[in-house]
């Protein structure tokens, strides 16, 4: 299975995401920055990842899910908000919606990333009340958002793909940890 892992990244979150997902695949697995990706047709299995922007997949990651056609993929995403707000779940259960026909999303992975410091600054002149702007609460986000992604992030991120990969070979990504209870029940 000819695997690819494909990203988008505004600061370098999911950049990093990417690299942690790279290292589950099988040697050989090319990586590329959206910008100059090749043709997805030429893949099985592709690791999708984009930065959140306005509750969507960044443009130029959409423009290329949407030429992943019949494919398997795995979709991974950083984003400013916490990921067990509803903003990130929602993000993640639209995720699959923006890649071409046939296409077969196997498993995500999302995390919490740094955000643009640019956007950060732009939120703090908006007008008090406003649903982005300057709060002591939007700063401790901010400001948690700033750690991440983290090792623990993107250990997850790494058992994650390959979870996604067994099941997209058919394999059951369960085996080993079966294999060691058996053995375990055995002593």
């Amino acid at each position: 299975m000819k695997s690819a892992v494909v990203y988008s990244t505004l600061t370098g979150n999911t950049r990093k995401v990417a690299e942690a997902v790279l290292k589950s695949m099988p040697e050989g697995t090319e990586i590329h920055d959206v910008a100059s990706a090749p043709d997805p047709n030429g893949y099985d299995f592709i690791a999708m990842g984009f930065w959140v922007d306005k509750g969507h997949p960044d443009d130029k990651a959409m423009a290329y899910m949407k030429r992943i056609e019949g494919k398997k993929a795995f979709t991974f995403f950083t984003l400013g908000a916490k990921p067990a707000s509803a903003h990130a779940y929602r993000c993640a259960y639209l995720a699959h919606t923006y890649y071409g026909s046939g296409t077969e999303e196997i498993g995500s992975f999302f995390c919490q990333g740094a955000i643009d410091p640019k956007l950060i600054e732009a939120m703090r002149k908006m007008p008090a009340g406003g649903p982005h702007s300057a709060t002591p609460e939007t700063e401790a986000r901010w400001a948690e958002a700033a750690k991440h992604p983290d090792a623990a992030d993107l250990a997850a991120a790494e058992e994650a793909a390959k979870a996604a990969r067994q099941i997209a070979l058919g394999e059951d990504p369960m085996a080993a940890y079966k294999a060691a209870m058996a053995k375990k029940a055995q002593q």
